[in-house]
């Protein structure tokens, strides 16, 4: 066990019908990181944090929050939140909901600092707003108070890429703070980019809990050798980590998992007249866990 979970799941399960749309499922975060929680549409992420934040019921399990129970001892005012397309009230303009957070949890100090990173201008009613600006609006509600836990639902969703890098930044900075930030994601570069580690879901039940450095350490690397003079047998080159994908009229195809520098070393003794490296990202990493 983590000595410092914030956030504890255990065995949760939610079932509608006779859908299972979490089962089963089990992970802590700990203070100070930025955990991932991947998974394709349809997942289960969505219906996951419902219940991390007491807005469904789950049939059984337990989610505990600063080390108390979230059905019974919920401390709103250290977490905030940002749900799928961003509870917000149709008829007020973004100040009124500004407004009203300040109402409950006292003036922000963040607050016009988060409106100039995002852009946000906070005169229209919320019926108005693109989905890119209730997405701002949504983020601004969530970080204002300067929350203890951060959980979000496809946090940059509707964000164009100028304004996903400023909340990289943004994460980062209230990490570095002590916020604990728990986001779900299927954007796999962002993760790559922001998470320390990810738990992976599909279908309501959890594949795998990994370090993000844990994940790079799977990774294959696409290689392509052309050799200049003779060209090595296959079975000099191939071994339980090495796989020769194609075989071209001066060398290789390869594909390597794990580390490449124990196979550069075996390459090194043969006269080499191009060598191109590729690897593969998250996604392909993601997907490999998936199939398996």
């Amino acid at each position: 066990m983590l000595e410092q979970a914030i956030l504890k799941v255990s065995n949760l399960k939610k079932y509608f019908g006779r859908v299972k749309a979490v089962d089963g499922v089990s992970f802590e975060v700990e203070k100070g990181e930025v955990f991932g929680f991947l998974g394709p549409n349809g997942a289960g992420k969505t219906t996951a944090i419902r219940c991390i934040l007491d807005f469904i019921r789950p049939q059984s399990g337990e989610i505990t929050i600063f080390g108390q129970n979230s059905r019974d001892h919920l401390s709103r005012e250290k977490v905030g939140y940002l749900i799928a397309g961003a509870n917000l009230v149709e008829s007020w303009t973004g100040y009124d909901h500004l407004n009203y957070q300040e109402s409950l949890r006292g003036k922000s100090k963040t607050l016009p600092d988060l409106m100039k990173r995002f852009s946000f201008d906070p005169r229209p009613k919320a019926k108005y707003l693109s989905t890119g600006n209730r997405q701002k609006l949504g983020l601004i509600l969530a970080l204002m108070s300067k929350p203890e836990l951060l959980v979000m639902d496809e946090p940059t969703y509707g964000l164009d890429p100028i304004l996903q890098e400023e909340f990289y930044k943004i994460v980062r900075e209230v990490t570095k703070n002590g916020t604990t930030v728990f986001m779900s994601s299927h954007n796999l570069p962002e993760v790559e980019k922001v998470c320390t580690r990810v738990a992976m879901i599909k279908s309501g039940k959890l594949i795998t809990v990994q370090k993000i450095s844990a994940l790079e350490g799977k990774k294959v690397h696409s290689v392509h050798i052309a050799f200049s003079g003779n060209i090595p047998e296959k079975n000099e080159l191939a071994d339980y980590n090495t796989e020769i994908v194609e075989e071209t009229a001066d060398g290789y195809l390869v594909s390597v998992k794990g580390e490449i520098d124990p196979f550069i070393k075996k390459i090194a003794k043969y006269k080499i007249a191009a060598l191109q490296i590729t690897q593969a990202n998250l996604e392909e990493i993601f997907m490999e866990f998936y199939r398996n």
